[in-house]
């Protein structure tokens, strides 16, 4: 993950053009003094294409900065309640958890947002441990599973599925909390006691045929720059213009998310690149315990945890020359 900003695009300065109007040959240099103030330069418009994953017109959305403001601009266009959303896709309408939406959105992305469909009640008994559940969250309130181990408790309930939401446990409502907050509830549920999840699975479509095909769009139309280049959405501040990761950084994120699914059972693609940004800047483990809890002292992640971080990003298997 590059650092944040590191790559926001700046217009260049002491430009011989300005606003389209260029210095007649021979004209006389104006006198030194103050320089006068430019006119704030127009920001690029970042326009998005956008359908409801199971069925829908295609419609653009833009001037969002985080993913709550996205939610609110696709439940604008659509008319439903931004509540509606559960997760979205990218380039893809299937519940595809690899295509998730994080916290960054390539320029040519084309969102799919998968809405509320049925809600259904389970009874689980706990006979082990781990449920067999990697539990991640929209960054909007909905905690939702990502993945499903096999041969586990759930993997043994037909009726648990991939991309269901996990709207209450035991009727107490966990809407609102972060996705590892949901994984620890559920890791303190006592053995043998049978509890109830009542889970939101998305709307399906009853007819995919011909749903998906992207539009045409006239060349450079919604594009700023070809590349690697995203849009990086924040949870406070103004969304960024970065470069993609380097390959890389892409692989040290994947083995992070891997540790964060085997130590807290949680998925979260975003919270590992930051993970791997602040392993980059620390030369031990120790320090690298304190950048985490400075900026993410709510996990409260245990120490062997940490430092199979810092191996994983500092010292990767199988680097070679």
């Amino acid at each position: 993950m590059q650092r944040a900003g590191r790559h926001g695009r700046q217009p260049p300065e002491g430009s011989p053009m300005e606003n389209g109007v260029g210095q007649e040959p021979g004209t006389p240099e104006p006198p030194a003094g103050p320089a006068a103030p430019r006119a704030p330069r127009a920001r690029p418009r970042l326009v998005f294409h956008t359908q409801l994953a199971h069925g829908s017109p295609t419609e653009r959305i833009e001037g969002f900065t985080n993913v709550k403001e996205l939610y609110a601009k696709i439940a604008e266009v659509f008319d439903i309640s931004p509540t509606e959303i559960l997760f979205c896709t990218l380039n893809t309408h299937k519940v595809d958890m690899q295509k998730l939406l994080g916290g960054q959105i390539g320029l040519e992305d084309f969102i799919f947002a998968h809405v509320r469909g049925e809600t259904k009640e389970v009874e689980v008994t706990k006979t082990e441990d781990a449920l067999g559940l990697t539990i991640t969250d929209n960054g909007a309130g909905y905690a939702f599973i990502k993945r499903i181990k096999e041969g586990s408790i759930i993997n043994r309930l037909q009726t648990v599925s991939v991309g269901d939401s996990i709207e209450a446990i035991n009727d107490h409502t966990i809407v609102g909390c972060r996705h590892y907050e949901v994984a620890r509830m559920l890791r303190e549920l006592p053995r043998a006691q049978p509890f109830t999840l009542r889970l939101v699975q998305p709307k399906k479509a009853f007819d995919m045929i011909g749903q998906r095909t992207r539009t045409s769009k006239s060349p450079g139309e919604g594009r700023v720059a070809s590349g690697k280049e995203t849009l990086r959405l924040r949870t406070q501040g103004p969304a960024m213009l970065e470069e993609g990761p380097s390959p890389s950084e892409e692989e040290a994120a994947r083995q992070v998310d891997d540790l964060l699914e085997s130590y807290m059972g949680i998925h979260d693609s975003e919270l590992a690149s930051t993970m791997v940004e602040v392993a980059k800047g620390s030369p031990s483990v120790a320090q690298l315990v304190q950048g985490l809890d400075s900026v993410l002292g709510e996990f409260a992640f245990p120490q062997e945890f940490v430092a199979e971080v810092w191996a994983a990003v500092c010292h990767p298997k199988g680097d070679k020359e």
